[in-house]
């Protein structure tokens, strides 16, 4: 019986394992079957799921032994794969539309813990102090030790008005510090902008989600009208900005880069993840001075930007080392209406370099200072991509640049009092303002 009992559920398993393998394209035309030591492998776990199931204390759902299976599988791979049951694929699918329940943090895996990449502004989490690099202990009486993301999400997602409370551990902390949390419906805005000084533009992009380029054009227009139809400097923001949609990211880009030039391009093994993004023709931002700013929470597509406008010259980048995630997740929806988040290319920016587990490295290095008082707050929570179990890493050595800024005495100028408290952003618009300086000088020296 028990014989009859393996082989049955040698063809579940082994059906599912298919099924999953065909959609990734393996053992479809053009890639090989598995075959020899993949054969055996498949056998031993088809042994150990018909033991489970014979002789485990407790009967156990065949489909929970799948999906613990694939979760530890891809778990093994890299901190940023992962396998989504149907509710968490669908969660995932609202969150790249910009809205839903919950308390609004973006998160990852750190020596077994759960950490805070960077909460996401204007959100629960934002108003009740959660930073980058923060340790969740717990979330409500659930220790987060060994605890999956999808689980985390799941507790921490809910509907709105629903109470949380998330224990963290931050550095300073002599013991961990309990944060109650109310949920709300998530609405991340993507682009927020403002004019800082006559002719100085501020945009801040927060995630790069389906209607960023869209928000980023009519941001761009609205500045240009407020100060007489051009601009002279834009500071463009993307600090704790984690990442998001590929594909908006070089949208962003393009409104800065010139036709046909590189922005980003990708490799994997399959022929599919090797692809060119080039600047697309179109309507394209003059030639005004840009400064990007970054932190150790501004990940992945942002980085794209960032490093795109650094290798065409057509911008100064400021703040601190950015995340260093440099690795493209394919979404792959399965027969169960699952889905499959797995790492599939590693992106390079338009010069050749990898940024993973790297970074971003500024032109100019600013830490971020609180100006009330005389107390320098660094970058130094901040977890990176280097922090992740897993995490590749890149053979590839570059050349990081080690410029240093004179700080000049220009000008105050008006602003309001949250650009006022920023002293990363004063020294961009600092930055700018002294580029018009400088080309004056120089044009009547000249």
């Amino acid at each position: 019986m028990f014989k009859n009992q393996k082989k049955r559920l040698a063809v579940i398993c082994f059906g599912a394992l298919i099924a999953i393998s065909v959609v990734i394209g393996l053992g479809s035309k053009g890639h090989t079957a598995p075959q020899g030591g993949d054969y055996e492998s498949i056998e031993l776990f088809t042994d150990v799921l018909a033991i489970v199931k014979k002789s485990y204390v407790e009967e156990v759902d065949t489909k929970k032994l799948i999906y613990g299976a694939i979760n530890g599988m891809l778990a093994s791979l890299d901190p940023h794969s992962s396998f989504m049951p149907p509710e968490s694929y669908k969660e995932m699918k609202i969150d790249t539309k910009g809205q839903f329940g919950g308390l609004g943090i973006e998160i990852s895996i750190k020596d077994g813990m759960l950490a805070v990449i960077s909460p996401i502004e204007d959100t629960p989490a934002f108003k009740a102090g959660i930073k980058a690099g923060d340790q969740i202990i717990k979330i409500d009486d659930k220790y987060t030790k060994d605890l999956s993301i999808n689980d985390a999400v799941k507790r921490m997602r809910g509907t709105k008005g629903t109470k949380v409370t998330l224990t963290i551990m931050r550095e300073g902390f002599d013991k961990p510090k309990d944060f109650p949390l109310v949920r709300d419906i998530i609405q991340v805005k993507s682009v927020k902008f403002k004019t800082l000084d006559e002719g100085y533009g501020y945009v801040r992009v927060a995630q790069f989600q389906e209607k960023t380029d869209d928000d980023l054009a009519k941001a761009l227009s609205t500045l240009k009208a407020e100060n007489n139809g051009s601009l002279r400097g834009l500071v463009l923001d993307l600090r704790n900005d984690p990442g998001g949609l590929l594909d908006q990211a070089v949208r962003v880009a393009e409104h800065f880069v010139q036709e046909n030039e590189l922005i980003v391009y990708t490799e994997g093994r399959e022929k599919d993840s090797k692809v060119r993004y080039t600047s697309r023709k179109g309507s394209k931002e003059p030639g005004y001075p840009i400064v990007v700013l970054i932190n150790g929470g501004s990940a992945s597509a942002s980085e794209i930007v960032a490093g795109a406008l650094q290798d065409h010259k057509r911008g100064v980048i400021m703040g601190t080392q950015s995340f260093g995630k440099g690795s493209v997740q394919s979404l792959i929806e399965l027969s169960d209406n699952s889905g499959l988040r797995l790492t599939t290319a590693r992106y390079f920016t338009p010069s050749g370099r990898s940024i993973q587990a790297k970074g971003i490295t500024p032109d100019i290095v600013v830490e971020k200072v609180e100006l009330a008082g005389t107390t320098e707050k660094k970058d130094s929570m901040h977890i990176r991509e280097k922090d992740l179990e897993n995490h590749f890493e890149d053979k590839e050595k570059d050349k990081e640049k080690d410029k240093d800024a004179k700080k000049e005495k220009l000008p105050l100028y008006k602003t309001d009092e949250q650009v006022k408290g920023d002293y990363q952003i004063l020294r961009a618009l600092d930055l700018l303002k002294g580029w018009e300086i400088i080309k004056k000088v120089m044009t009547t020296t000249g």
